[in-house]
């Protein structure tokens, strides 16, 4: 017999053997109808999995991450089963569940109709009635190859063929469907029972542009219709706030096949968000101490063999010239931090200079996947709040914290900072290659750092292999509207770069120590953050970052003259008008302006000409109604200056 403790201290007898499942069963029967997965001593595992030590169980639902993401592993499962069913000859690639839902891939030359994806749903359908149970099973490396030699199945044969030899290799059968997959799973199809199918799209083999296109099937599941709709409902609205929508419409960016994939062109309203945002970052660092630097687009390849970019990050960068015919080879910049420090070594150093701010706005370059573009998501040139912070060991915690209290002051000023989240992200000890340093220098780096998130109680989530390769960092996550997880804000420990570089400073005891660097953004990619701003606010944006801040509506030309008055004086205190001239009656006016986002809408007639007033209109609360010019002005004023996003309102 063996004891397991339970959600509540609860300690219960079973035999040895048992499984999460018969726990469930054992529990009552709703728990054993509701269980997807469990976890055994903190560890998510199978509800097929034998418990053969004393030991802590928690048994999960749709509720919880990985019971969520359980029970859509399975519905990638149903969809595959579904489409062997109706296309024998379709070949199997993966499908994993994702945020939101799953997706299988397939090789087959057929595209995915929206037809196709109805029929495939009705077998699922079908598949799910059936309530076929999901069993697990084992074979050797070579028996697995064997069986999907026979099964004509290339794809999982390369996978199983990448796993290490002599290693069991798990399977999962349901009915006439058996796929490679090392789980976890549902004990049956038949939970399955609210699921969409949403699109078809193609996708490269293992993400690589130079293997073949497969057919990428997309769709979400859920235990309840109503869980479904609505889904369904937020979805829509995601799609009519996607940036990459809503920003071509509100004319804020495009793009042209001529310049080339992941190279956005910013028109004329998004350049001027972009400024507003990166004047207010520049001067808000400004006031907290941060130097301005101003360094080269390239450099030549030694600065980045000293730095490791070279060795570790060469992939990633756009390099000018062919290293076995040119003398020099040159690189765009992927980041500014081996640039600044040229900065730091300018002169030498005391402690007394420490902490030292390097602060930049950079533009840079990285070589992105083609699969990985997206709107101003994710681009191959881009403009980042970068800063670089040289200090003693004995500042490093009230640095750092400086830091996170900038970025935590920009999130809240644009309305994002309950949207993010917090990664600690670490270096991977058994994928050596990809990082410099000791060992000991990254125990020592990550449990500096580690301390310093502890002592600020940041709720952080932990990242095993996503520190860069020269140190641990803090990654401030975000999601865009379609739950896609991207990173907006980063601060970094460095311990190691310093002494790469030769960079000192002279200790109160005279001795020369290296300095502890601290890499950070402020406000992460312009171009980035403005693509999360215009889906936050659907393109209606606050009044002191809105490209437009008033429209001025002459009901008729006799008014313009007027209209050109009230004009003159807005723009004299900095606001940002446009005048509609247009021969337009002035409830299409209205409506465009509204469709443009516009937060102030100034309607001009004979009244308001003959009494110096102005028809104020809202976008957000509507009519106002007659206000003087100047009492229009300083209530504007008041909402500019303090920022005012309307979020709390």
């Amino acid at each position: 017999m063996i004891n397991i403790t339970l959600k509540g201290g609860i300690v219960k007898e079973f035999e040895k053997g048992v499984t999460p499942y018969a726990v469930a069963q054992s529990i009552g029967a709703g728990l054993a109808k509701a269980v997807c997965a469990a976890k055994v001593d903190g560890k998510e595992t199978d509800l097929r999995t034998p418990l053969n030590e004393d030991c802590a169980l928690e048994l999960l639902t749709f509720d919880d991450d990985y019971g969520k993401w359980t029970f859509r592993h399975t519905a990638s499962h149903i969809l595959a089963q579904a489409v062997k069913r109706l296309y024998p000859n379709v070949k199997l690639a993966i499908g994993p569940a994702i945020d939101n839902g799953f997706y299988y891939d397939f090789d087959t030359d057929v595209m995915f109709t929206p037809e196709m994806l109805e029929k495939i749903e009705g077998e699922m359908k079908k598949i799910v009635k059936e309530d076929i149970a999901l069993e697990r099973f084992t074979m050797s490396r070579e028996e697995a190859v064997k069986y999907f030699t026979e099964k004509d199945e290339p794809y999982k044969v390369e996978l199983v063929e990448e796993l290490p030899e002599g290693e069991e290799i798990s399977f999962y059968s349901q009915g006439d469907f058996t796929d490679l997959c090392a789980g976890a799973h549902l004990m049956s199809t038949a939970p399955v029972k609210a699921f969409k199918l949403l699109s078809a799209t193609g996708a490269y083999w293992r993400g690589d542009s130079n293997r073949k296109m497969l057919q990428r099937i997309y769709g979400t599941a859920y235990p309840k219709a109503s869980q479904l709709e609505e889904h369904l409902v937020a979805l829509e609205e995601a799609k009519k706030r996607d940036h990459n929508k809503l920003g071509r419409e509100l004319e804020l960016f495009t793009t042209s096949d001529l310049i080339g994939q992941g190279l956005p062109i910013m028109l004329p309203k998004g350049a001027r968000m972009i400024q507003l945002l990166q004047r207010f970052v520049e001067d808000e660092e400004q006031k907290r101490g941060w130097l301005l630097t101003k360094t080269p687009f390239m450099a030549k390849s030694d600065l980045y063999k000293v730095s490791g970019h070279w060795d570790h990050y060469k992939d990633g960068m756009f390099v000018l010239g062919d290293e076995e015919k040119d003398d020099e080879v040159f690189a765009l910049r992927p980041m500014t931090c081996p640039f600044q420090y040229q900065a730091y070594l300018n002169r030498a150093r005391s402690y007394r200079d420490l902490p030292l701010r390097y602060n930049e706005t950079s533009t840079l370059f990285r070589n992105e996947a083609s699969g990985e573009m997206h709107g101003l998501i994710r681009v191959r040139q881009f403009t980042i709040s970068e800063g670089h912070l040289m200090c003693t060991p004995e500042q490093l915690e009230d640095e750092f914290r400086g830091c996170l209290e900038l970025a935590i002051y920009m999130l809240k000023t644009l309305g994002l900072y309950g949207d993010v989240s917090y990664r600690f992200s670490q270096w991977d000890p058994a994928d050596r290659e990809k990082y410099i340093g000791t060992d000991e220098q990254w125990d020592e780096a990550q449990g500096i750092m580690g301390r310093i998130l502890d002592n600020l109680e940041i709720p952080y989530k932990i990242g095993i292999g996503e520190a860069a390769f020269y140190g641990p960092k803090l990654d401030i996550q975000i999601k865009n509207v379609h739950g896609k997880e991207d990173t907006l804000i980063t601060i970094q420990v460095d311990q190691m770069l310093a002494e790469k570089f030769g960079m000192e400073y002279v200790d109160k005891d005279g001795t020369k120590k290296h300095p502890y660097i601290i890499h950070r953004t402020s406000i992460g990619c312009y171009e980035r953050t403005l693509a999360l701003l215009i889906e936050k606010y659907a393109g209606a944006f606050p009044l002191w970052l809105a490209p437009v801040q008033v429209k001025l509506l002459p009901i008729a030309d006799r008014h313009l003259d007027y209209a050109n008055e009230v004009k003159a004086k807005l723009e004299a205190v900095g606001m940002r008008v446009e005048l509609d001239d247009r021969n337009e009656k002035i409830g299409y006016k209205i409506r465009e302006a509204r469709m443009q986002r516009v937060p102030y809408m100034l309607v001009m007639g004979d009244s308001e000409v003959e009494e110096g007033t102005l028809s104020v209109r809202s976008r957000k609360d509507g009519d106002l109604g007659a206000k003087s010019v100047d009492e229009f002005i300083a209530a504007a004023l008041v909402e500019i200056n303090t920022k005012a996003n309307g979020l709390d309102d």
